[in-house]
């Protein structure tokens, strides 16, 4: 064979390999509505900067056929780019070759990457669109999934790891995105479930659509599975990019730091003035955020879960930070089930990637009723709790408003190791809401008096006077500050100055125990 054809050869390969399942299978996958396996990494990755490798791997199963009908790179599209011009490891599933299913070749290139990422500390991006195990090849795919599975694990808080779920996910195929940090979902074309309708319906009788059962909606804000709903695949992809823009490279290095900018000039300006004086009465945390961070830097994560608790990533002075926030529009700020194990999880990705963290606290404590208690509220509540003691990187917290109970405690006080707290002349730092407490101590004296309401009233702004303010608190350093809330961007910038070499450390074990 010339040179010549040598060449030629390799370019036949690479075309051959390029188109996946062909050129019909690429036009149904337009079709849905869906981008194919390349064109998304186009779209995730830097222009021209992808690296494939493994683009000529086959698999080597001869059963039911399956020897007559090789694609090369069986059916997912592995390699390395670059997202604003640093490295990550990718894989993209091709829905064309096989329906994106899973042999034991298809395994063995994701897990190279997945090494490579962990052996070079450089965080990894999976774009699933697949139907599962590919059957014909039996437990050699299982087995697949599970080498899988030991390096998402391997790799957690190590380097970050990012899933977007961009068309089927189902059964066993669900447990290596649960693995992972982020999970990314577009809405209409992707679902993720262990056990699809055609299941379910024998089993339990319900009838129910994929979508409704396990599409982007009901995992963004029933399950908590997925972080983010995307409305398609180009949306999905410029999410994750955005993301990166947060979060280090792995778990030695610190956050990116970019060109501050000033807060947004209304909603700063607005500061101190947000709060009302009615306690009964809301508003939206968000303003406090957008009023104190840099402008336009906020980004959500989980925004339609759980929200009566905010998180995300935001920057203050160019310096990527973890926002935790209790939501006083929703459910007045209270901490439940679903919000304690939402900011648990934040919590402790943000501190296993050295991302300091801020709280801006209004939170009358954890939410009553037996749902809550039988739904095992205490073990729930007690991850938020836990995420925050043995968090080591910086920690600051803002009293809004409300820090009642045990919830004072828990959103990260100054006795589980806060390094900086203040608050506004707003606070209330107490056991619990003035008529609850009036209520409690001074049962006697207003069943007693000649007009209970007025004595209740009476009593209400005595004990207004005595503990709804921040000064009791201040007084025995519990906060190391009242401030204005205009002051709150400059206060935070210092105190974050003085905190950037901070070490911490907790006590040798093997692991911790979480309460799960």
């Amino acid at each position: 064979m010339s040179d010549n054809e040598k060449v030629e050869r390799l370019l036949k390969l690479r075309e051959e390999s390029r188109l996946g399942g062909g050129k019909d299978r690429i036009k149904k996958q337009h079709e849905k509505g869906k981008l194919t396996a390349r064109e998304r990494l186009d779209i995730l990755l830097d222009k021209g900067s992808f690296q494939e490798i493994d683009a000529f791997v086959t698999h080597r199963s001869s059963a039911f056929g399956l020897d007559n009908q090789k694609f090369l790179g069986d059916g997912v599209v592995t390699g390395s780019g670059k997202i604003n011009g640093r490295p990550v490891y990718v894989f993209s599933q091709d829905f064309t070759v096989f329906g994106g299913s899973l042999s034991e070749t298809h395994a063995e290139k994701i897990c190279k990457v997945m090494d490579l990422a962990l052996k070079n500390g450089v965080p990894v991006i999976g774009l699933n669109d697949s139907g599962g195990a590919r059957i014909q090849e039996g437990v050699s795919s299982l087995g697949g999934y599970a080498e899988v599975f030991w390096r998402n694990s391997m790799a957690s808080g190590v380097v970050p790891q990012i899933s977007a779920i961009m068309g089927p996910c189902a059964g066993g195929a669900v447990y290596s995105p649960a693995l992972t940090d982020f999970v990314y979902m577009v809405k209409n074309t992707s679902y993720m479930f262990v056990t699809g309708p055609n299941v379910v319906k024998t089993v339990t009788h319900e009838e129910v659509t994929s979508e409704d059962l396990g599409g982007a909606s009901a995992h963004g804000t029933k399950s908590g599975v997925a972080h983010f709903a995307t409305e398609n695949d180009a949306d999905c992809l410029n999410k994750i990019r955005q993301l990166m823009s947060y979060i280090p490279q792995n778990c030695e290095e610190k956050t990116p730091h970019l060109e501050e900018r000033e807060p947004d000039s209304a909603k700063a300006a607005a500061l101190d003035n947000l709060v009302p004086l009615n306690a009964n009465k809301p508003y939206n945390i968000k303003d406090v955020i957008e009023g104190v961070m840099d402008k336009d830097s906020f980004y959500e994560v989980h925004e339609n879960y759980a929200d009566n608790i905010v998180v995300g990533f935001a920057r203050l002075e160019g310096r990527s930070l973890g926002i935790v926030a209790n939501q006083p529009l929703s459910l007045a700020g209270v901490l439940d089930i679903d919000a304690s194990v939402k900011g648990a999880r934040f919590v402790r990705f943000c501190d296993a990637f050295n991302i300091p963290l801020v709280v801006f606290e209004d939170v009358p404590g954890f939410l009553p009723g037996t749902d809550q208690e039988w739904g095992g509220i205490i073990k729930h509540g007690a991850k938020l709790l836990y995420a925050f003691c043995e968090a080591t990187v910086p920690k600051m917290t803002v009293i809004t408003r409300k820090a009642y109970g045990g919830a004072y405690d828990v959103m990260n006080s100054k006795h589980i190791r806060a390094d900086y707290n203040v608050a506004w002349p707003t606070a209330e730092i107490a056991v619990m809401g003035t008529k609850g407490a009036v209520e409690i101590i001074f049962r006697r004296e207003i069943t007693k008096a000649g007009d209970p309401e007025a004595k209740q009233l009476e009593l209400e702004e005595e004990y207004n006077q005595e503990f709804a303010h921040p000064y009791k608190a201040a007084a025995r350093g519990f906060i190391d500050d009242v401030i204005l809330p205009s002051e709150t961007r400059q206060k935070l910038i210092h105190a974050f100055e003085l905190c950037q070499n901070k070490v911490d450390s907790v006590p040798k074990r093997k692991h911790d125990n979480l309460p799960l």
